[in-house]
């Protein structure tokens, strides 16, 4: 019996937030097919290699960026006939949240490589798709994991993390509310005894990510307004 010949490929949504706004990092293809689209990372998965390691060493050789320090999860698989003009491909798409990190520079196949606001569109393949897929994941998981931590350094003020919330969701959130709603969920977030230095006004008390790995009860959405 005989079997088709499939490929098979990893593209990576790395969402940061920079400038109090959701940001993905983007590559510009540099070879055909689409050059010159911008595209998520990614590639083809070696023979010797698992779908992981090729995620990480895409990511490093695309955008000189090492692995994700921050938190990196199967997102999902994408395999339509027609996505990809070259063959029959399949992909593995990642979702990697990471903390605020210096810009990337491109390698090997990608001309540019840029940390991009979310509402980008127009992508190669069907990376519009993987992406919207990705924002919705992350969206969810900040409703009912501790992750929103992923985004932020080691210690972070409440209010810090409240923008990373206001940055993902696209929306704003009273800051009493989710104040309370933050440092009352038990294992969400931990105090640090520290404080911030400098500025002006009074010092905000500096909070680590907590052991929770799911918050109950959840910070869902339409509750942190009322």
């Amino acid at each position: 019996m005989s079997y088709p010949v499939f490929a098979v490929t990893v593209d990576l949504v790395v969402l940061t937030v920079r400038e109090g706004e959701l940001q993905v990092l983007l590559v510009r293809r540099g070879c055909e097919p689409f050059l010159d689209r911008w595209a998520l990372p990614g590639g083809f998965v070696l023979a010797d290699e698992d779908l992981a390691t090729a995620a990480r060493r895409e990511l490093a050789e695309e955008t000189g960026l090492d692995g994700p320090g921050g938190h990196l999860e199967q997102l999902a698989s994408y395999g339509a006939p027609e996505r990809d003009p070259r063959g029959r491909v399949v992909t593995v798409a990642y979702l990697a949240l990471l903390p605020d990190l210096p810009a990337p520079t491109a390698g090997t196949d990608a001309a540019e490589a840029e940390w991009r606001p979310v509402g980008q569109t127009g992508l190669a393949f069907d990376h519009d798709r993987i992406l919207a897929d990705g924002i919705e994941r992350a969206r969810s998981k900040l409703e009912y994991t501790p992750l929103a931590a992923a985004f932020c350094p080691p210690e972070f003020t409440v209010a810090a993390l409240r923008q990373v919330y206001e940055a993902v969701w696209g929306e704003s959130i009273d800051p009493r509310n989710f104040h309370r709603k933050a440092t009352t969920t038990p294992g969400f977030i931990d105090p640090t005894g520290g404080a911030t230095e400098g500025g002006t006004g009074r010092p905000a008390r500096l909070y680590r990510r907590g052991e929770a790995s799911l918050l109950n009860p959840p910070l869902l959405r339409r509750r942190l307004d009322g």
